[in-house]
């Protein structure tokens, strides 16, 4: 017997393999867009991470006929106001990539000593049922800060620049395993377990799920 199917609204692999982790205990069979050739790209028109994670969930719900987990995950630094907030991926315009973000946000913070670089990561999660509607969502942070240049080969987007200071290491030097217990992204989904549990038990998701 097939598990029930979770489509993860991202085509990012390794963001996939990281949320594939953190669901694995809850029995779903895991895909990420880059598994369907008809998934349609999302305005992130939105202001806030909430608003996006919501736009992505169920559009692309509606539009796979499948139950989508979409997140809106950035990173807020203090002495910037926020920024880059909704704008983490594309911080360094259009055609960002991590490099040019990460090397961005160094110069804007070139003139802040290291007690003035505080931060956190934020991210906000969006279940949507195969028809589009919102079956629960939740958002888990976490608090560290900005180093000076990058450490670690691990991890994608501003880990290698985001320290967390109990432990000395930033996210792309502690691995999946580590980051799996501290980061946003694992604090949002433990968040959001109970609710995926639920509706598994209750036979809901057979509604268009396989």
């Amino acid at each position: 017997m097939s598990k029930p199917m979770l489509v993860v609204g991202t085509a990012n692999r390794k963001k996939g393999e990281e949320l594939a982790e953190l669901f694995s205990a809850v029995g779903l069979g895991l895909k990420t867009l880059a598994d369907f050739p008809d998934a349609i790209r999302v305005e992130e028109s939105g202001t806030t991470f909430a608003e996006n994670a919501a736009l992505k969930a169920t559009q692309q719900a509606r539009n796979l006929g499948r139950w989508v987990l979409a997140d809106d995950s950035g990173l807020m630094v203090d002495a910037l106001g926020g920024a880059p907030g909704v704008a983490s991926a594309r911080f360094s315009g259009p055609n960002a990539t991590d490099a040019a973000n990460n090397r961005v946000l160094l110069e804007k913070l070139s003139a802040t000593p290291l007690e003035m670089r505080t931060a956190r990561f934020v991210c906000h999660m969006v279940l949507a049922d195969p028809l589009g509607t919102i079956r629960a969502e939740s958002e888990g942070a976490c608090r560290g800060r900005m180093l000076f240049a990058p450490r670690g080969g691990r991890g994608f987007g501003y880990d290698p620049l985001f320290e967390i200071a109990e432990y000395h290491r930033t996210f792309a030097e502690l691995g999946i395993a580590v980051k799996s217990c501290l980061s946003h992204r694992a604090r949002a989904a433990r968040l959001l377990i109970p609710a995926l549990i639920a509706l598994v038990d209750s036979g809901e998701w057979s509604l268009r799920s396989t």
